[in-house]
């Protein structure tokens, strides 16, 4: 019933979210064309306990140390090389945008071979490359992981956490800014959940912070603001002006439903018709047993004491509850009805497909 409890708190935390305090516009939109632009490169950590990459199934990695040593002067065979301290590894980093050179950004630093873990390595000298091809940071340091992996000589194992992806905090340092320019005549604002309604009600709500009748809902995504003449010239104390303003945020009515975990999250505007609901859980229950069979007395020549296997199968169905769940109720009601009838999370994920395939759930039904 655990994952049943989070639903009904997430339900019950939405519903009091709706009645509540509005929420920044930072918090719901950002504007056109600020964003994070993603990097990566092709690196090497070294210094790993005999935990890195084999030859034979990371050929990639000795012919990366080769060119490695050879850009130092060093040349040395491919065929030579079996580094197991050494692992090829993907460096992944997000380039925040207006970021000036020599500022500095974590990375994540990902096992691309077969080593079974990176701890205690570190990454040497990596380019990080923007979509453009172009070298934005170099990323280099120690590697931190969270997790362990332990192994012994027979064979058997231990593993904690992921130990083959870590970070390096603050281990990249920007070398390229990324061009970026304002228009200091219009600020467009994009919606992270497009809604016709927030839309509409962001429009209003910059209009009547005090700037003039500047803003208008151009699409369920986009509201655009005029910037007045007085601003222009301080554009970013006028978006940060923008950025404080609250508004009420409508979403429609929705369920989210992870069949893997059980894990079901319902929205506050959760509706649904009349409808009654009788559920009974089926329980069939597999026992295997062995038996010996043994040879009657006076059997023919050549009988043989065997093993016989025996299935014993149960069949248990539970009675069932019917209950009437009436029109308009809240998510809280919802849940409420749903609980008297005793239902696991597995059985609530049916319930809520039979209730939609009824017609009578009025949200949308989202199956991750």
């Amino acid at each position: 019933m655990r994952a049943l409890a989070v639903a009904v708190f997430v339900s019950l935390a939405l519903a009091a979210g709706a009645a509540g305090a509005d929420v920044r516009v930072k918090d719901v939109a950002r504007v056109y064309g600020v964003r994070d632009n993603g990097l990566v490169g092709y690196g090497l950590v070294v210094g790993l306990n005999g935990t890195g990459d084999r030859a034979t199934a990371s050929p990639f990695t000795p012919q990366a140390i080769a060119s490695m040593l050879q850009r130092l002067g060093i040349a040395v065979p491919v065929e030579r090389l079996d580094g197991k301290n050494v692992a090829a590894v993907m460096v992944t980093a997000k380039l925040p945008p207006f970021i000036k050179a020599g500022a500095v950004l974590d990375v994540t630093v990902s096992s691309l071979g077969d080593a079974s873990t990176l701890q205690g390595g570190t990454l040497l000298m990596t380019p990080l490359q923007g979509p453009d091809g172009r070298v934005y940071a170099l990323a280099q340091g120690p590697v931190s992981v969270g997790g362990i992996s332990a192994s012994g000589a027979s064979g058997e194992s231990v593993q904690k956490n992921h130990p083959t992806v870590g970070r390096v905090p603050a281990g990249a340092t920007v070398e390229r800014e990324v061009p970026m320019a304002l228009d200091p005549t219009t600020v467009t604002l994009t919606l992270q959940q497009p809604d016709v309604t927030t839309a509409v009600r962001l429009a209003a709500a910059i209009n009547g912070a005090g700037v003039g009748d500047v803003a208008r809902p151009h699409d369920p995504s986009t509201v655009l603001v005029a910037v007045p003449s007085a601003f222009q010239p301080r554009l970013m104390e006028f978006i940060a002006r923008i950025e404080s303003v609250t508004v009420a945020v409508d979403m429609p009515a929705r369920v989210v439903i992870n069949e893997r975990t059980g894990t079901i999250i319902m929205g506050s505007q959760l509706r649904i018709s009349t409808v009654a609901i009788a559920h009974a859980n089926l329980t069939i229950h597999v026992r295997e047993d062995k038996q010996v069979s043994q040879p009657q007395p006076f059997a023919p020549q050549g009988s043989q004491t065997v093993t016989v296997p025996k299935s014993d199968v149960t069949v248990k169905e539970e009675k069932s509850q019917l209950i009437i769940v009436p029109e308009g109720v809240s998510i809280g009601d919802v849940v409420q009805a749903l609980n008297a009838l005793g239902v696991t999370p597995r059985d609530l994920i049916s319930i809520l497909q039979a209730i939609r395939r009824a017609g009578a759930l009025h949200a949308e039904l989202e199956i991750m």
